[in-house]
């Protein structure tokens, strides 16, 4: 049914009619008639963020722990730019965004009005697409198209420019109508290409699985096939830092993470494999490190639902364009039709050559009675949350890297966390976004110091809105992952990675209404863990740990995946100056 009434109106009623229940945003000028439009209802709620930035991330946390998109609110000029670094992050992450910003009014475009910006054209190289409106008729019907455009296909983030005067005029409203959307990618892989990997699959002798975020954005019935297709075939399977939970880690085949920090069983398996079928996942340099070297004798299937990343990194000797969920079930289909049949023998002794590595314990740490190290704060995190509803957020640096390495995801969905864009700053917003989104959950941020000071201002929101996201901040006094980099690369030479004004974490929580926790005596974490969980609001734990703590494994910029750094005990003090064992 068609209804005439305001832009502002068109916009409320458009995200009602998409199911939205939560909008993150920060009010301006340009959009004071959609606020005001907001206020004048009860159905969609929105969350008053500290910074557009946080905004954005805060609805990629909620996107991400929910399926479902994202929506921003912010005005023009400065709003719009301040979103930029969350729309870049999503767009690399495939996170649904629906990102709508205020403009001046159409007359006084190109006049370089207070507060105004080129939106479009800035956030064209990071957005899947976006739009500036001219014509109020126009509004609901593009609302729409961006909801369908964010989250079909490869999922991603789009803007939505509403100029002021569109959103005072009157024009008509019109429901949504997904079939009279042009864009519609193709879901269903080529059955030759299914069968081929199929019998692939049948005779391969070292296979492995290497999954990425692709599965988790395919939907919970992806990460299921999966599991039911890994556990029937029982091969080996790693991911992504972004696909972690897709498969349990607690699984007989998980090898862990693979990649420059990834387990050393996983790059191996991934570098002395015959065939290595990718899903969901797009050869990150993270992942692949010396691209002539990577996984130099297997045959390579890849699926994925965007054509682009077919052969862009690695040439692909079985490519499937699909989406992963529709894919896989073909491919269970064809595979039970044919017998179910795997080189069993072969793979038994596959498994036996992974368990030898494993062997190595690649994670291994020793922890004594003064300072904490970071991978006991994290085993100790995990061992006391891994039976609650809990999801994890992180910043980016250490931290995160030892975030994949020592809590394990058994569902997807659960891990938060930014991959191609590598963001400081985006692990406490998102958190915000994820218990907006679960509000009974434990939701917990890892983060370094340095990364959570840059959005340190939403605990602002966290306080206003009551709500209990926990901030274990591993605190080292550096810039974690920098200064690594420099002991190992650059001769030790610590080029502004120290950090010589810090706060009082446990003032500055308080200073906002959170609760803060300090802890630096081993003996005591456990029961300043325990703390954190059981209070009710928000909290601020600061961790302190060893100064510097290098994250190992670690594959060296350049190298192949056979020539890994290992950190041991017998070589600690070595590392500590800036040694390490190649494997």
């Amino acid at each position: 049914m068609k209804r005439e009434m305001t832009g502002a109106e068109m916009v409320v009623q458009a995200l009602k009619d998409q199911g939205v229940d939560t909008v993150f945003g920060y009010p301006g000028g340009a959009v004071l008639p959609i606020y005001d439009a907001i206020f004048q209802q009860n159905d969609v709620r929105h969350i008053l963020a500290r910074h557009e930035q946080g905004a954005v991330h805060a609805a990629e946390g909620y996107a991400r722990s929910t399926g479902k998109p994202g929506v921003v609110l912010v005005t023009s000029g400065p709003g719009a730019t301040n979103a930029v670094t969350g729309l870049t992050d999503a767009l690399l992450d495939s996170i649904p965004l629906v990102v709508l910003t205020g403009q001046v009014p159409t007359f006084m475009i190109g006049s370089d009005a207070f507060q105004e910006a080129d939106t479009v054209g800035i956030t064209r190289p990071c957005t899947k697409h976006n739009w500036l409106i001219k014509d109020t008729n126009d509004l609901a019907r593009t609302i729409h198209e961006g909801f369908h455009v964010a989250t079909t296909g490869r999922p991603g983030p789009v803007l939505i420019d509403i100029p002021k005067d569109v959103q005072f005029a009157t024009g008509t409203y019109v429901a949504p109508k997904p079939s009279a959307s042009r864009y519609h990618p193709p879901v269903k892989g080529d059955i030759n290409a299914i069968t081929e990997l199929v019998a692939a699959l049948e005779t391969a002798k070292r296979p492995v699985f290497y999954t990425g975020g692709g599965v988790i954005n395919s939907g919970p019935a992806a990460s299921q096939l999966l599991r039911e297709l890994v556990d029937g075939t029982g091969f080996p399977i790693t991911s992504t830092l972004m696909g972690l939970g897709a498969y349990p880690a607690s699984g007989k085949n998980w090898l862990g993470m693979l990649g420059m920090h990834g387990l050393y069983e996983a790059n191996l398996a991934m570098h002395d494999c015959d065939l290595m079928i990718c899903i969901g996942a797009r050869f990150d340099d993270r992942i692949t490190g010396l691209i002539s070297a990577f996984s130099p004798n297997s045959i390579k299937a890849h699926i994925d639902i965007d054509p682009s990343s077919i052969n862009k990194v690695i040439k692909a000797d079985i490519p499937i364009v699909g989406d992963v969920g529709h894919v896989l079930e073909d491919t269970l289909k064809i595979w039970k039709a044919r017998g179910r049949k795997t080189n069993a023998a072969a793979v038994g002794k596959w498994q036996a050559q992974i368990s030898d590595w494993r062997k190595v314990n690649c994670l291994a740490y020793t922890q004594d009675k003064t300072t904490i190290r970071p991978q006991h704060a994290l085993s100790r995190l995990q061992e006391l949350t891994k039976d609650h509803d809990r999801y994890i957020c992180t910043e980016v640096g250490q931290h995160q890297m030892w975030a994949a390495q020592y809590l394990g995801f058994e569902a997807p969905n659960r891990f938060m966390t930014s991959g191609g864009l590598g963001t400081m700053g985006y692990g406490f917003p998102a958190s915000i976004g994820v218990q907006m989104a679960h509000p009974e959950a434990l939701v917990i941020n890892v983060a370094g110091e340095a990364s959570w000071l840059m959005n340190m201002q939403e605990l602002g929101t966290a306080s206003q809105y009551r709500l209990p996201v926990k901030q274990f901040i591993l605190n080292n006094e550096r810039l974690g992952m920098v200064r690594q980099w420099q002991e190992l690369l650059h001769g030790s030479r610590y080029s502004h990675s120290w950090s010589e004004a810090l706060p009082d974490f446990v003032k500055l929580a308080e200073a906002f209404g959170a609760k803060g926790i300090i802890c630096s005596d081993p003996a005591d974490l456990d029961d300043a863990i325990m703390e954190m969980i059981n209070h009710d609001g928000p909290v601020v734990f600061d961790c302190l740990v060893e100064k510097h703590e290098n994250c190992m494994p670690m594959i060296p910029s350049g190298k192949p995946h056979n020539e890994m750094l290992l950190a041991t005990d017998e070589t600690s003090s070595a590392i500590q100056s800036g040694g390490a064992v190649l494997v």
